[in-house]
């Protein structure tokens, strides 16, 4: 008996669709823990520590590192949540109080999310000269804060803008 080889496709496709696809899948390695056994790999990125710096200087050379100034508000006694990254299963890294202000320097695609930088709080007798987070003032390009002040992620709808 001779197959036409138009026929021959189809029934191919038929086969293939037979077969257990789940297979192949088991068999392959996970492209960032290569030759770790299936059952030891996460099952999303979402259970390894992932983190986003922040970025400053998105305004150009003319501009400040980070072009506003923003105060939390709504956040309740518990505080707003500053994270690694931007989206609310990352690493919490502080958590700012009602009032307390941060440089907003760069915001998520979305626009959900704030990259900040947080100055330190001022002692109430004002004896110590503040910290310089870096961020007043231009940077030569676009770079992953890595001043002496604490950056994350913040929920946009918990900054108020206060200036820029």
């Amino acid at each position: 008996m001779r197959i036409v080889p138009a026929l021959l496709l189809p029934l191919m496709l038929t086969v293939a669709a037979c077969s257990k696809s789940n297979d192949v899948y088991e068999e392959l390695p996970n492209s960032s823990l290569a030759g770790a056994p299936r059952e030891d790999v996460p099952e999303s990125r979402m259970d390894a520590p992932v983190a986003r710096p922040v970025t400053i200087g998105e305004d150009g050379p003319r501009m400040d590192a980070c072009g506003a100034l923003g105060q939390v508000t709504r956040s309740g006694p518990a505080g707003l949540s500053l994270r690694a990254a931007p989206f609310s299963d990352a690493k919490p890294l502080a958590q700012l109080a009602e009032g307390q202000r941060a440089y907003i320097c760069t915001r998520s695609i979305d626009q959900k999310w704030l990259g900040v930088v947080v100055p330190p709080a001022q002692p109430a007798d004002n004896a110590t000269e503040a910290v310089d987070c870096g961020v007043a003032s231009p940077v030569d390009r676009k770079q992953a804060y890595d001043g002496p002040c604490v950056s994350g992620w913040v929920a946009s709808a918990y900054m108020r803008l206060v200036a820029g």
